[in-house]
Formats: C-alpha cells, sequence, structure tokens
C-alpha cells in the first residue's frame, strides 16, 4: 500500500496499517463511525479531518485491516517537549472488539520511535472512558496529572537500551 505509515500483526486477526489519508480513501475514512454510546468521548471523525486539514499540527491516518479503512487516527509533534501525539482514534462500530484500536496504537507507537529507539509519546482522553484508559495504561502509557481542556494526559516515555 503506497504511503504505508506504520503496520502491526494482531494476534490471528492479520496486519493493521496506518496510511495517509488521501483522496482514494477519505470517504471511507469519513464515514468511520464509533457506537452511539462512544460519541461523547469523540468527535465526528469528519470534524478530525477538518482540523487536520485546516489547522496547523495535525496529520490524518487511516486505519487499514486487510485492505480495508477500520478507522481513524492522526498525529502531531509538539516542538516543545518533543513528544508525539495520538488523537482522534476512532475505529468503526463494525469493526471494534478485534484488537484493531490496539494495534493502531502499536503502529503509532512504531512510527513515533526515533532512529534511537527512543519514545515520547503522549495522548489524551476522557476521565470517564474507562475502555480508552484501560487500553492506553495496559499499553504502559502513564497518567501524568497534566489536562487537555476537559482531557486526562497520557504519556508513554522510553529509551531503547543500548549493549
Amino acid at each position: 500500500m503506497v504511503g504505508l505509515i506504520g503496520r502491526f500483526t494482531t494476534m490471528g486477526k492479520g496486519v493493521v496499517q496506518l496510511v495517509p489519508v488521501d483522496a482514494g480513501n477519505w470517504r471511507s475514512v469519513a464515514s468511520v463511525t464509533p457506537f452511539p454510546h462512544q460519541k461523547r468521548f469523540v468527535m465526528p471523525v469528519t470534524y478530525y479531518l477538518c482540523l487536520c486539514s485546516y489547522g496547523d499540527d495535525w496529520t490524518p491516518w487511516a486505519v487499514v485491516a486487510e485492505g480495508v479503512v477500520v478507522g481513524h487516527a492522526m498525529r502531531a509533534h509538539d516542538e516543545t517537549d518533543g513528544s508525539d501525539w495520538l488523537g482522534g482514534l476512532v475505529i468503526d462500530a463494525a469493526f471494534q472488539g478485534r484488537g484493531y484500536g490496539r494495534a493502531a496504537v502499536v503502529s503509532s507507537l512504531n512510527h513515533f520511535t526515533t532512529q534511537s529507539g527512543e519514545v515520547n509519546a503522549a495522548l489524551a482522553y476522557a476521565a470517564d472512558n474507562v475502555t480508552a484508559r484501560d487500553l492506553y495504561l495496559g499499553l504502559g502509557y502513564v497518567e501524568t496529572g497534566e489536562m487537555d481542556d476537559d482531557e486526562v494526559v497520557a504519556r508513554l516515555v522510553r529509551t531503547q537500551a543500548t549493549d
């Protein structure tokens, strides 16, 4: 797939890829919709796409599994502290429960890893979004006490050990 950002093989579920949103896939990305009860935790994907197009910070990714767009995510780099932010992660309701969200986060971390093996990643989520919190903390993110508007900030910082 042209423009592959990152890829991660889910356990028995195939490969999940992060690819740039472009003229060929934006409609599929824009149609990504979570379950109705999850809409209070995320904005519509069309909002995120507009934020990426008209804001200065975010770059959109399609979350693709087995050639099908299953979700959306976006990335920003914070020059002030060198952190890479993951945001706007939405997996379509029809594809949830298959490990695609987790695989997308892991793929983003692989993309955020520098040549020296360092990762300085950040994200934010609604304090009462237990599913997101469990996912991120389970992958090694740590809540920092920071807030981004009304969302909890979690960070993952790691340095690959050298021999």
